[in-house]
């Protein structure tokens, strides 16, 4: 099952690679990673994407806490949570309709003679659909941001 698990972390040199080492360490994966300045300048913030049954992230957020750097952890999956993710998708010009980057809630971030960059912002479900949908379109290029997530509920990652 996939988990979105969230962290504050010192804003620190080393405290990202000792949270990515704990995940290699243990065998565990990490399918996407997001860290971001707070707007306490002396925290990051990350998200990231994992893998596992209820067993293994709890074993993920019991061994995430223990880290020095680290001064909380949630579990975005416990409850409601609200997912997004940017997709940018470059194309050549003449190889993709108009009217399906509209029907797909695409926006086009840039367009010139010869490209079109086109954003897309949605789950990870959802922006997996709109990849298959533009598959035969030939995108020349794909960038995803991975997953980000916040609680819908007074769960707050906040100290």
């Amino acid at each position: 099952m996939k988990r979105t698990v969230a962290l504050l972390m010192e804003n620190q040199p080393g405290a990202l690679s000792r949270v990515v080492g704990l995940f290699s360490q243990r065998g565990y994966n990490i399918e996407s990673l997001i860290v971001a300045a707070t707007e306490d300048s002396s925290l990051s913030r990350l998200t990231m994407t994992t893998t596992g049954d209820q067993k293994v992230i709890e074993q993920i957020t019991k061994q995430l806490n223990k880290l020095i750097d680290v001064v909380k952890v949630l579990d975005l999956g416990e409850s409601d949570y609200v997912e997004r993710e940017l997709l940018l998708v470059k194309f050549l010009h003449e190889s993709v309709n108009k009217e399906v980057i509209k029907e797909l809630n695409g926006e086009i971030v840039f367009e010139n003679n010869e490209l079109l960059n086109i954003q897309f912002v949605g789950t990870s479900k959802e922006l997996d659909q709109v990849l298959k949908d533009l598959e035969s379109s030939n995108p020349l290029e794909i960038v995803r941001t991975g997953a980000s997530g916040i609680s819908s509920n007074l769960k707050t990652l906040t100290i």
